[in-house]
């Protein structure tokens, strides 16, 4: 397992993932094949993946990346899972009932445990033929940073097929600068004071006075910071290579990946 990163901080519960792990059969069972009848392609696999969140304090997270630079998410216009500010969910995948994923199991014993939220629990029947090229999967799913206008952890996970199945995980998490949100001033509520303050003066004696006293603080209230600073927490930035039938496990201290991918035959 790489993570790039000080590896002081790594799971202290990791033994509690191992049980969890070795409690499922690597053997998945046969479940429907998702083509509603129709003949069953070649390389056609059920592709399964979790995000988990480790609930762990902040200061408890050993690994110092506050300063770390990172590269934008990239866009393809595919999604695996964001909920945005009001709690709409999308996805652009035709995704599976979660009773049909062989990590259903792992799931529910996970949430169970009270040390993890699940955040994603995908998964859904794709052909991935040698060669495969996959588009970045968006992911924006956790809390709900409004100084940050994101969700606290975001990224992509992209899987791709040359001879074997590989899967590239690219996720942040981020949290919101302490005392961050306090310090910033919302423009909209910082323009609404400016002109009622006009307004109640526009009658007066001073009203050119106050007029000329009431540009520049609009024009602050423009400059504002439209969104309070945030800083990374943990990070994964791992491309590993898959094993149909294996469950994989890709982690930081405070997020973790299952995969899974279940090969459909034809006589299933």
């Amino acid at each position: 397992m790489q993570i790039d990163g000080n590896r002081g901080g790594r799971w202290t519960a990791r033994t509690v993932w191992t049980a969890l792990l070795l409690t499922l059969s690597l053997t998945a069972q046969a479940q429907d094949s998702g083509t509603n009848g129709q003949a069953i392609p070649d390389n056609y696999y059920r592709a399964e993946l979790v995000i988990l969140e480790r609930i762990i304090e902040p200061e408890a997270v050993n690994e110092q990346m506050a300063n770390r630079k990172v590269e934008p998410t990239q866009e393809s216009g595919e999604i695996l899972k964001t909920v945005d500010r009001g709690g709409v969910t999308e996805t652009t995948l035709d995704l599976a009932p979660r009773s049909e994923l062989h990590l259903n199991g792992a799931v529910q014993r996970l949430e169970r445990s009270g040390r993890y939220r699940v955040l994603v629990a995908a998964g859904w029947y794709e052909a991935f033929p040698p060669g495969y090229e996959g588009a970045p999967l968006r992911v924006a799913v956790g809390d709900w940073l409004s100084g940050g206008d994101t969700r606290e952890i975001e990224g992509n996970i992209t899987i791709d097929r040359k001879r074997y199945l590989h899967v590239d995980v690219h996720l942040n998490h981020w949290q919101q600068v302490e005392g961050a949100m306090a310090a910033a001033v919302p423009a909209e509520q910082s323009q609404s004071e400016a002109a009622t303050a006009g307004q109640d003066s526009a009658g007066s004696p001073d009203a050119e006075a106050n007029e000329l006293t009431a540009q520049p603080a609009g024009l602050e209230a423009q400059q504002a910071p439209a969104a309070a600073p945030l800083e990374l927490l943990t990070w994964i930035r791992e491309n590993r290579r898959m094993r149909s039938e294996e469950i994989h496990f890709l982690d930081s201290p405070t997020i973790g990946v299952l995969v899974f991918f279940k090969k459909i035959e034809a006589s299933e």
